[in-house]
This record gives C-alpha cells, structure tokens and sequence, in this order.
C-alpha cells in the first residue's frame, strides 16, 4: 500500500509495515521535548509515576528559553525545576542562560533533530521540525511525562493535505508570506489534526531557515504536522550536525491525500495577518495606514540568520521613526554571533533598535517588549490573539522581517518598496 511521509515515519516508528489515517498506534519517539513553561508540570508527573530515571537521557531535550533570563521569582523557579531534574538526570540536552536559544531555532541547529525522526514537545510550535523530513507535533505536559518514562506516546495517524507551491516569487515575498496566504486562504481550522505537507518547485527554492518558518506555523492552520520531503539541500545542513543516524522518508506517487491544494504564489504580495487571528490575511497593497507602536524581529518563526540580515538590509543607515520601538532577538547564541561578525548588531543599534539576546519572551507577551492598552505592534512571530504580546487591549500584526523593519522606519505598516 502507498503512504504519505507522515504515515511513512509513523508506520517506522511503531514496528508496522502500513498504517492508515484514523489508525491508534503506540509509537517509539525520538526527541521529547519541554521548555521552561510546561516541563515543570511533566517533572511533577514524572515523579508522581514512581519513575527513578528518564527512558534515555539523549532523548529528553529541556531548556528555558520563555523567561530567559528570569524576569521575576516565579520564573527563577521554573527553571530552577528544569535545572535540578537535568543534573539529576544527567540529561545531555539541557539548555539554560547563556548556552539557550530559542528551542525550535536551537534543536535544528545543534542537529539534534534528524530526518525521518517522531518528535514531541510540549510546545504547539514544535511541528517546526517537519521543515527537517521528521514527524514533530506538540503535545500535552501530562504526554511529555509518559514519554520521558518509556519513550513512547499513542498517536492517531492523520490524514495528510498536499500543498503544491508553483511559479516565482515577487521581490519581498518570503516563506512567511507563503504561510500566511496559505492559512489566509484554509482558515485556522483549515488543516485541523491533518499532516500538512508542502511540496513544489518553490518549496524547493527556499533555504532550510526558510522552510523552517513555514513549517513552524502549520498549527496556526490546525495542523498536527507541518512536512516537507527532505531533499539536497536538508542533507547539506544536516551533514555537519547531525548527532545521529537519519532515515529519508519520502511520499510515494500515487500515495491518498485528503486534498491537494495547489498555489500560484507569482500572484502572491507580501503578507499581512490583522488581529486577531492568523487567518486574518491581507496583501500590504489593500493593508491601508495603520500606525504602530512597537516592531518586532525574531522568535522561533523568524529570529534565524537569514531575518536578520534582510531586516539590517532595509534598516542599516536609517534611523526607526520616533513613534516606534523596534525589537530585534536571535534564535540562538550562534546566531547571535554571527550577526555580531557580519556588522548585523551594529548596524542594528545604530538605526535606534534595541537588540535583544535569544529569548521567546516578547513572542508571548512574557517580557522583554510586553504592549500596553491601545498600542499596536507589527511582529515576525507565529500568532496574534487577543493578550498575546500583552495587554488585551493591544493589537498585533503578524508579518515578515521585511515588512516589520519597513515598517519599524515608516512608523506604520508598509513595505520596503515604500522607502524608495
């Protein structure tokens, strides 16, 4: 019987030759993964199930990238929790202050995520890692701790939705753009526990940071999975990181999707997605003038290499309008660095942005960038509910780094092309 890559790795994955949407099975996963949120709660599971010792320490990957650096008591103990359990542990991935990144730009980096990997987190962004040919979902604290005591979860097999990308992109047109549009045209519920899986010849284009960005935003559209075939390019990244062994599942031929929906993305203008909901999808030509307050760059969407240098692009040599604060934090220490040697800070720091290290923190109204009553904000991160990026009053406008570094200079939403 033919498979998609979904149905591929969850079949691998459970000792099965075949599985089919809709099937219960019981899978062996590879990474289980928390952050400084929800692994407390699965700490105290843990320990509530009698369990002695995780099922591998080279399996559980926990960090604390929400509130670091701890912003306040409460969040000094969270981590303080995620620290004494990996030393206890002995866990070889336990990322804190210094050494953390943001947890979906931080584990395709240091290759701990591989292809054809079944990989859960208790993050919903963990579906992030499909951009890598793995099976990567986020799932409940209460899931985490099962995990972490036998290295296995139940998973319903989902259907699987193809999305076939063709033509060019225009100039300023990115991978968030294409997600947005995709999302703008299905709905939020438009792929609800489906395997979304991305496949053209534009697909093909884009760099791995890319693919990343497109695939970390599959749940905003309901999505249990966000997949893309791993190809030349996935190896190449993955070649001199990779801590293991990987297995490239790819999807045969005639293999049964649910749907298949297809793009002409030389169509597609640089997106907008209004409050509040990620649906909310507009081109910048019909977005009109709205004024913001605050501009932000970074997150586990759009905080890798390649942002930032588009967003120093536009705003290396002027200055952000008066109005407007502008935000900017990496992925990643590495990251960090590497805009550090490229002059990328400083050209940055000079335009009047504030340059932030690794942290999720302005991304979920936490700290380091939280909105007040009536204030608007333009940001590269994944959702604009109603209270996410602070008070419930605020607004905030989901877009590209290009758009948002354009913006931050024109003191309201506008595009590049505007700066003449």
């Amino acid at each position: 019987m033919k498979m998609t890559i979904a149905e591929k790795i969850l079949a691998a994955k459970c000792g099965k030759k075949y599985v089919e949407p809709g099937e219960l099975i019981i899978a062996n996963v590879d990474i289980v993964l928390a952050n400084d949120i929800t692994a407390p709660f699965a700490i105290k599971e843990f320990r509530a199930s009698g369990a002695s010792k995780v099922f591998d320490r080279k399996k559980i990957v926990l960090l604390s990238d929400h509130f670091t650096p701890n912003k306040d008591i409460k969040s000094a103990e969270q981590a303080k929790i995620l620290r004494d359990f990996s030393h206890e542990q002995k866990l070889t991935h336990f990322y804190d202050q210094g050494e953390v990144g943001i947890e979906h730009a931080l584990l395709p980096e240091k290759g701990i995520v591989v292809p054809g990997d079944l990989v859960i987190g208790a993050d919903s962004h963990t579906c992030t890692y499909g951009a890598l040919g793995a099976f990567a979902t986020g799932v409940g604290s209460t899931d985490v701790a099962f995990a972490m005591v036998t290295g296995k979860l139940w998973f319903k097999v989902p259907q699987s939705i193809k999305f076939i990308y063709n033509g060019k992109l225009k100039k300023w047109v990115s991978s968030k753009d294409l997600i947005l549009y995709t999302i703008g045209k299905i709905g939020v519920d438009g792929a609800l526990y489906r395997a979304m899986e991305f496949t053209g010849p534009v697909i093909d284009s884009l760099s791995v940071d890319a693919r990343l960005t497109m695939s970390n935003m599959a749940i905003e559209a309901g999505g249990k999975a966000g997949l893309m075939e791993a190809d030349d390019k996935t190896i190449a990244y993955e070649k001199n990181r990779a801590e293991r062994k990987w297995k490239v599942y790819k999807s045969d031929k005639d293999a049964k999707y649910e749907k298949v929906i297809e793009f002409d993305c030389s169509k597609i203008e640089p997106q907008v997605s209004f409050p509040h909901l990620p649906e909310n999808t507009k081109p910048i030509s019909k977005v009109g003038n709205i004024k913001i307050d605050q501009s932000v760059i970074g997150s586990c969407t759009n905080g890798r290499i390649e942002d930032l240098r588009i967003a120093a692009k536009i705003l290396k040599g002027k200055k952000v309008n008066s109005r407007v604060r502008c935000l900017i934090f990496p992925g990643t220490p590495a990251i960090y660095l590497q805009a550090l040697r490229e002059g990328l800070i400083e050209a940055f720091v000079k335009a009047g942005a504030v340059f932030s290290p690794p942290t999720c923190g302005p991304c979920l109204g936490g700290h380091m960038g939280i909105l007040a009553k009536g204030e608007t904000a333009i940001s590269t991160t994944n959702r604009n509910f109603v209270g996410r990026m602070g008070s419930p009053g605020s607004f905030v406008y989901l877009a590209s780094p290009a758009i948002a570094a354009a913006s931050a200079l024109l003191g309201r939403i506008g595009s590049p092309e505007e700066l003449g």
